[in-house]
């Protein structure tokens, strides 16, 4: 009987451990999720973000010298939905592991494949894909909570900046497009039929880098000989007014801004007095 009771009391206490086990708390260091469009990819980085708590933190909890995690819990992580370029070093599409190694004055970036790690532990130098310094700098206030930020953003670059109690650290993430949208529209408007939707964005896109206006003017007038909208107008007035063929450039933005006011589009009436005053000049 005593033996009896006994396994019942074992029972009854592995029963009680395993739920007591199985309580969800708030996490410590909680998780966390941050993603940017960059060129035509994507960047993804998944991170847990450790407190402070009045501690010391670089060159104490985290020590100069060492390669670190960049954040708690699992290795934080970086991906690229497509190739890009790392601080001016190419990169393949894919998960890495996103190492650093801080020190007073800079810090180390590791891209390891190793994404999966639990903590820097079981580190491999030999699966790194990419290393880089960049100088560290001091923030503007404290940082409570360890984050991981894109500034800096433009069509095609973006900085990632790693901040925590007072320094910060930050490198850069771009995708070289040009080529690519340069081949696709040479190929895209070479078709026997081209919508206006290739039109219109191949001018509009050498009209923005200044480049080859004659045939950006070009397509955009097959813009207008099928749909005569104020935005189609506007499209002729905004080129030839680049290359400063106010000729054609004005009476295509007075028949671009009749129409727009008829449609209420501020932001068209905007573009279309900006060729006014472009042509005054």
């Amino acid at each position: 009987m005593k033996k009896l009771n006994l396994k019942l009391f074992l029972v009854c206490t592995v029963i009680s451990i395993s739920s007591f086990a199985q309580i969800n708390t708030p996490a410590v260091s909680p998780s966390a999720t941050v993603s940017q469009g960059v060129g035509l990819t994507k960047v993804t980085i998944d991170y847990s973000r450790p407190s402070t708590k009045g501690r010391k933190i670089f060159g104490d909890l985290v020590p100069f010298g060492k390669v670190w995690r960049t954040g708690a819990n699992k290795i934080t992580s970086i991906k690229f939905d497509d190739d890009v370029v790392v601080n001016g070093n190419p990169v393949k599409a894919g998960s890495y592991g996103l190492y650093t190694i801080p020190t007073a004055t800079d810090w180390t970036v590791i891209l390891n494949t190793d994404d999966k790690q639990w903590g820097a532990y079981g580190y491999d130098e030999k699966k790194d894909v990419l290393r880089f310094k960049v100088k560290s700098a001091k923030t503007k206030s404290l940082v409570e909570q360890m984050a991981i930020d894109f500034e800096g953003i433009n069509p095609t670059t973006t900085d990632i900046v790693i901040k925590w109690e007072n320094t910060e650290a930050r490198f850069r993430v771009e995708q070289q497009v040009d080529d690519k949208i340069m081949a696709e529209i040479e190929e895209k408007t070479s078709k026997p039929e081209v919508s206006i939707d290739t039109y219109f964005a191949a001018a509009d896109y050498y009209y923005q880098k200044g480049i080859h206006l004659d045939k950006a003017l070009v397509w955009a007038n097959k813009v207008i000989e099928k749909n005569k909208e104020y935005w189609a107008y506007q499209l002729v007035a905004r080129v030839a007014a680049k290359q400063g063929n106010c000729a054609v450039a004005l009476p295509n933005a007075e028949k671009s801004m009749e129409l727009a006011k008829k449609a209420g589009d501020d932001a068209y009436i905007k573009l279309n007095q900006n060729v006014f005053a472009q042509c005054k000049k």
